[in-house]
């Protein structure tokens, strides 16, 4: 492989339908893949697939179920032939303190982030085994650093980083290279989606730079590319994440410390003004995945 081509490889992208799983998949077609996308919005991922020529193709699949993962990776590799390439990218979030959060969307947070990335490496490495491929664990900088109001996530985040550190271990005899991704605020629907709740946009304003800034996607969609063509054990979407690693041990009993606590009671006004606005996954991508489940749990 050059350094920029992916001539001819099959690249399967999890959460295609937008955000950085659409754009993802757009420059990885731009440098040769084919592309099998999956996700819960079936006429979004057709016509991403469809925009995108090649062979594109796509498949509609919840990332929690295991045996219609198993379907998927085993109609994808009978479709293209291999698989050389898996990104576990489909996530939700949801934010406010855990208290007054929705038991549902928290634990929804956690199915999709952890188990979907989960099944996603239990239906496809098997391909990736024998086409000595590269499994992209999506991440955040949620997974180096805890934030109030954002317990879920967190949560879900340092799961799927430890995760792929196992598999990394794991996998590397077989030839398998596995790496994480981490991104910070990105503009994408879901950052839009948690930015409407007011105490959310405020205690995240009052964060120390670079962590407080929203940033663009293309740049950072660019990084994970020249990661994957790298097949990179770690991929930084921001330049600046890479510094946090050396002092990441320290962050959990500052942000839980003084200085969250702190920023809490600062934000408690703007959490009283709102009871039960932080309820339910945010941005259009958590509202496919409700109304996926509401469909699936009303139909005959």
């Amino acid at each position: 492989m050059s350094a920029t081509s992916l001539n001819g490889r099959v690249v399967v992208v999890t959460g295609a339908a937008r955000g950085v799983g659409e754009l993802l998949a757009r420059k990885l077609a731009a440098r040769g893949a084919r592309l099998a996308l999956v996700g819960l919005e079936p006429d979004e991922l057709k016509n991403v697939a469809a925009s995108l020529g090649g062979g594109a193709a796509s498949w509609t699949a919840d990332v929690t179920d295991r045996a219609a993962m198993a379907e998927v990776a085993a109609e994808v590799r009978a479709h293209f032939g291999r698989i050389d390439i898996a990104v576990a990218n489909a996530g939700v979030a949801t934010g406010g303190p855990f208290l007054e959060s929705d038991p549902d969307a928290f634990d929804r947070v956690i199915q999709v982030n952890l188990l979907g990335s989960i099944s996603t490496a239990r239906a496809f490495l098997p391909a990736l085994v024998d086409s000595h491929g590269y499994f992209l664990q999506i991440a955040s900088l949620a997974a180096i650093t805890p934030a109030p109001l954002m317990a879920a996530y967190c949560a879900s985040k340092s799961g799927v980083e430890a995760f792929a550190h196992s598999l990394r271990a794991e996998m590397g005899p077989k030839g398998v290279k596995v790496g994480v991704g981490y991104l910070s605020w990105t503009d994408t629907d879901m950052v839009r989606g948690a930015d409407e709740d007011d105490a959310l946009r405020t205690m995240r304003a009052r964060l120390p730079w670079p962590t407080n800034r929203t940033y663009p996607l293309e740049p950072a969609v660019d990084r994970l590319v020249a990661g994957i063509v790298r097949r990179s054990p770690h991929v930084y979407a921001q330049w600046w994440l890479r510094g946090m690693q050396p002092v990441r041990g320290y962050l959990p009993s500052v942000i839980g410390g003084a200085l969250g606590q702190r920023e809490m009671r600062r934000a408690g006004a703007a959490l009283d003004r709102a009871p039960g606005a932080r309820r339910g996954l945010v941005g259009k991508g958590g509202a496919a995945d409700e109304s996926a489940r509401t469909s699936a749990h009303t139909a005959p």
